[in-house]
């Protein structure tokens, strides 16, 4: 049982900071054709953001917001929902640079005062899907408590089907990689054992029937052999993978098939193919990092991230407490974060991102 947890401990860090790490190396690439990748940023995948070093988004905050609402109610969906709400309305305060429309609109019914329950928007974004590679991870040996932790979190802002379909598949597939290699049909079998436990409405059904076409593809090319980049022009990606869950996802899941062993190789196909390239690198990342463990990142990406207070250490400290919280039934408090600092870090975090963006008007094109 030792081993285990020992196993697991290193699944939960390795899949924070594979998050963390894969959210800040695609990053710099968001927003950017794969033509335009591959012009603007010339041979090995290394940290361009901010003088060769790294920062965060969005999607490793809502990471971390989400294992610290578990590390305190790790046993508890109810009161975890309501504790990540306080998180997300405090963290839509501290103005964040990067906050998708469907996530600001739920978070300000919050602050209005709709309950955690109902506060989400119908949306198919893939905002969830951030959320859900640490809950999969930590809970995914008991199925029905995984879904409730993943329909709260949810719910909390996006009440599509298609956004809870993604979240599942998410959260199983490094549920899936902590356990070690996986194949395609045993995944797709996993996943139906919780599909089965969805409510039976029209909306989910034709959601999940949707997700099953889309895995059947994701099949069939894999047997066909086909690179990350020609099933992306299959689903008419070939500009870039968007927000959408059912493009993310689907492009997600066959670079973590094709590259279950290889953390670096996996992240590097994924931003290559540009578009929201911070969100599906930080997805991948939590999922092959869940597999590989901290042992697997490599020790450069994660030595370049500058940034404050989300580093390293403090994901590894979020992780110990999930573990905590999970094994031994703690409730652990994780460190406040000082808001008027984070908000001067905000701050400046916009003022790189702004950077960015007006560098990308200049040449190579």
């Amino acid at each position: 049982m030792s081993q285990d947890n020992d196993r697991q401990r290193e699944a939960l860090q390795g899949s924070l900071l594979g998050l963390m790490v894969g959210d800040a190396i695609g990053l710099p690439c968001e927003g950017i054709g794969p033509k335009r990748v591959a012009r603007l940023f010339t041979g090995p995948l290394r940290h361009r953001l901010f003088f060769g070093k790294g920062m965060i988004s969005d999607d490793s905050e809502h990471a971390a917001m989400t294992a610290a609402a578990m590390a305190r109610y790790g046993s508890d969906a109810d009161q975890f929902a309501r504790n990540l709400a306080w998180r997300l309305r405090w963290w839509l305060a501290r103005l964040p640079a990067g906050v998708g429309l469907a996530t600001g609109r739920a978070i300000i019914k919050l602050w209005l005062g709709f309950p955690a329950r109902r506060s989400g928007v119908w949306s198919a974004g893939n905002g969830p899907a951030m959320r859900a590679p640490i809950i999969g991870v930590a809970l995914g040996a008991e199925p029905e408590t995984l879904l409730a932790y993943l329909r709260a979190s949810t719910e909390l802002t996006h009440r599509d089907p298609k956004a809870l379909v993604g979240a599942i598949a998410a959260a199983r597939a490094a549920y899936l990689a902590a356990q070690g290699q996986v194949e395609i049909a045993a995944y797709k079998s996993d996943l139906q054992c919780l599909f089965t436990q969805l409510e039976p409405s029209t909306a989910t059904k034709a959601a999940v029937s949707e997700f099953n076409t889309l895995l059947d593809s994701l099949g069939l090319a894999l047997q066909k052999g086909l690179s990350p980049a020609q099933f992306a022009q299959q689903l008419g990606l070939e500009r870039g993978v968007t927000g959408y869950m059912y493009h993310t996802m689907p492009i997600v899941l066959y670079v973590w098939l094709q590259h279950q062993t290889d953390y670096a190789a996996g992240i590097a196909q994924i931003v290559a193919l540009g578009g929201d390239t911070d969100t599906t690198a930080a997805i991948l990342g939590g999922i092959l990092g869940a597999g590989a463990g901290e042992k697997g990142i490599p020790a450069s990406w994660l030595q370049g991230i500058w940034d404050w207070p989300f580093n390293p250490d403090y994901f590894r400290g979020l992780a110990e407490c999930v573990d905590l919280a999970i094994h031994e039934g703690k409730s652990m408090r994780t460190s406040l974060l000082p808001g008027p600092m984070l908000l001067l870090r905000n701050l400046a975090f916009l003022v790189i991102v702004l950077w960015h963006g007006f560098r990308r008007l200049a040449p190579p094109y």
